[in-house]
């Protein structure tokens, strides 16, 4: 496949989208869908040259998001249970973790991910390393929280975008 998305991809993976966020198979919502995705395909396919290193695996992405909910929900109960804590333990800090991903997509997803999840926040990406707060810092060791932090969501995201 070229740099571009294929035509065909593309119209897809949009219309999808906007059924997905409209959450109705009515024929209107449905219609406009078509068009909406037809019209981005036409307009936009060449612009959109960065969404072209994914690689549909069911076992990665599920996994990925299997792995990112699951993340999400331990660390919002660590955070509930810090902030109804009388002495409020937190030990902040911020730490440098090391990515191998390259593929731009893929680096702004784990980026993402690592501020989605409660009690970290990327607050910068210089070369292969991120900078992330981290509210109960259980390590400043780059390897260590390098491990804590980005190891998981590397592991489906390699697969995903290499």
């Amino acid at each position: 496949m070229s740099e571009t998305l294929a035509p065909a991809k593309l119209f897809a993976t949009m219309f999808i989208f906007w059924m997905l966020l409209n959450g109705t198979l009515a024929f209107d919502v449905t219609f406009v869908g078509l068009v909406v995705a037809g019209l981005i395909t036409w307009l936009l396919a060449d612009s959109l040259s960065f969404l072209s290193g994914y690689r549909f695996t069911p076992a990665a992405t599920l996994g990925y998001f299997g792995f990112f909910f699951k993340e999400l929900v331990v660390a919002n109960l660590s955070m509930a249970g810090l902030v109804l804590s009388p002495t409020l333990p937190v030990r902040p800090a911020f730490v440098k973790v090391r990515t191998r991903l390259t593929h731009p997509v893929g680096r702004l997803l784990l980026a993402n991910s690592i501020t989605l999840t409660p009690g970290t926040l990327s607050v910068e990406m210089k070369g292969e390393w991120i900078y992330v707060h981290w509210v109960v810092a259980e390590t400043t060791d780059p390897e260590a929280a390098t491990q804590a932090i980005v190891a998981g969501f590397e592991k489906y995201l390699e697969v995903m975008y290499g």
